[in-house]
């Protein structure tokens, strides 16, 4: 990866451990509806589709049913409320992640965060890590109209940055990053401590396969 110029990160489950706190937010939430609880182990095997379908995904375990359109904009607010009050009690940053920040940011490379959480939860989750002056560009998973494993948001990257599809490389801890990148033609790195489905990352084919995120700093360098 030698051509790489550029660097799209995700969030959840790559950078940051958020699990606890969503699983927070979603059992409130399931609380105040009446309905029996998830477990985290269960919230960790749900992120990754955005939050919409993270409490979709909640609410068909918890009332054996897939909530219209409708029923479920009318249950969202009450999960960001809650999200919100819990964004960053238990949420931890991965080890190394501020030092591979730092090293690729010294060396001028140019980085970004692409991913679904809403882009509301990202900026002040990133600005309470401290991790805000590294990344020039953030797109969450509303700031374009579609998000992972779409294409769209690594093709808005290229072209922002006038970049060739070897020049930009996703690193994501789930399949939705591989398959986001392999549709965008660029490159990419699966990291395996994350959240992916209980699958594993490697059965995505990413160009490299990391199991720390120190890892990707000689495949870039």
């Amino acid at each position: 990866m030698t051509k790489v110029k550029a660097v799209a990160f995700d969030l959840d489950g790559t950078l940051v451990d958020s699990a606890l706190d969503l699983t927070v937010a979603v059992q409130d939430c399931l609380f105040e509806l009446g309905l029996p609880l998830c477990s985290e182990m269960q919230v960790r095997s749900w992120i990754g589709n955005g939050a919409e379908v993270l409490m979709q995904r909640a609410l068909v375990f918890a009332a054996g049913e897939v909530y219209s359109r409708e029923q479920l904009q009318a249950v969202m607010p009450r999960f960001k409320w809650h999200y919100q009050q819990n964004l960053q009690k238990h949420s931890r940053l991965y080890d190394g992640v501020k030092i591979v920040l730092a090293r690729l940011h010294e060396v001028n490379i140019r980085l970004a965060i692409v991913t679904n959480k809403p882009y509301g939860f990202t900026v002040p989750l990133l600005s309470g890590f401290g991790l805000s002056d590294y990344f020039s560009i953030v797109l969450g998973g509303d700031s374009l109209s579609a998000m992972k494993p779409d294409p769209l948001p690594l093709q808005h990257l290229l072209k922002q940055w006038a970049l060739t599809g070897d020049e930009l490389v996703m690193v994501g801890d789930s399949r939705n990053d591989i398959l986001s990148a392999k549709a965008a033609g660029t490159r990419s790195i699966g990291l395996t401590y994350g959240y992916n489905y209980g699958e594993d990352i490697g059965l995505s084919e990413p160009d490299a396969v990391c199991h720390q995120i120190r890892d990707i700093i000689p495949l870039i360098l």
